[in-house]
């Protein structure tokens, strides 16, 4: 996917949202034997790519996920952390979105340059229950960013986060449910009360999916395609635009960029009722779609 960059791939389970990790069961699906070993991977210069006339593949304003496939602040990519940080640095141009179960880590993996944190760097730590959250978002405070947000996905359990956003530091909260083989439900109660504190609050929140088994009024549904789980969120109507994130990006020289030279996401029909177009980077144009409607009806 063009909004992704792995410069590592492989993790160590470290709480109950690892428990039927993703990456561990597409790893199995494929056929790779240890997803527990952290090894660097072939696209790690990925963000410094550029095409046949020399521009950058990835544009000036787009917003990039790291370490989909691991957590950025694993213990066992400590020895290429720094040349990870050095590329975030000369993309100064480009969002960065990097999200870990592991915060306590964070401070001393930054780089000697970080001062009170980089602009283009958007800094998220997950909390799929009341225990990670209570854990987690204290340290999330504490630490050096000028932009954090929290993912509660996989939701296994009842949050309130409602303390935490009074801080005013929090500017965007993502959830979904969890996929997969052992996929624990998502209820749509608890979906709500996190919506609810955001709105209180004016933070973005974000139903990305419903995850395999989703309940609401007491009925369980199983919703294996994840291209229904998202049309389903966002039928749900929990997607909530609040106070704009303003990053000041800059170019390679420290100068602003102008709005009028950022990346501006487009999207297709498909994408109208999709969960994840609050948080998306818009479409790669890579044809798989076909442009269809997707029915989100068993």
């Amino acid at each position: 996917m063009h909004d992704i960059w792995n410069p590592w791939h492989g993790c160590q389970k470290c709480s109950e949202g690892c428990a039927h990790c993703y990456m561990y069961f597409l790893d199995q699906s494929h056929g790779r034997e240890n997803s527990a070993v952290v090894t660097k991977t072939t696209g790690f210069n990925y963000p410094l790519s550029r095409d046949r006339g020399g521009r950058y593949k990835i544009q000036s304003g787009e917003m990039i996920r790291v370490c989909m496939s691991s957590d950025f602040f694993v213990e066992d990519a400590d020895k290429w952390r720094d040349e990870a940080w050095s590329i975030i640095r000369e993309r100064s141009d480009v969002k960065f979105f990097l999200l870990t179960k592991r915060p306590q880590r964070v401070e001393k993996c930054l780089p000697r340059d970080w001062d009170d944190g980089w602009e283009n760097v958007f800094f998220n730590v997950t909390c799929e229950n009341q225990r990670r959250a209570d854990e987690r978002i204290p340290i999330l405070h504490r630490l050096p960013f000028k932009h954090k947000g929290i993912m509660s996905a996989p939701l296994i359990g009842e949050i309130t986060i409602d303390k935490y956003l009074d801080e005013g530091q929090i500017e965007q909260v993502i959830c979904g449910g969890e996929n997969y083989d052992g996929a624990r439900p998502c209820r749509y109660e608890w979906v709500k009360k996190l919506h609810d504190e955001c709105v209180a609050h004016d933070v973005t929140f974000a139903f990305i999916e419903t995850g395999n088994y989703y309940v609401k009024n007491g009925v369980t549904r199983f919703i294996k395609s994840k291209i229904r789980q998202t049309y389903l969120a966002y039928s749900e109507g929990l997607a909530y635009k609040g106070k704009p994130m303003k990053f000041e990006l800059c170019d390679r020289m420290g100068l602003p960029i102008p709005e009028s030279e950022l990346y501006i996401p487009h999207y297709r029909r498909n994408c109208i009722n999709c969960g994840n177009r609050l948080i998306c980077n818009g479409c790669s144009d890579c044809g798989r779609c076909q442009d269809e409607i997707i029915d989100i009806k068993d």
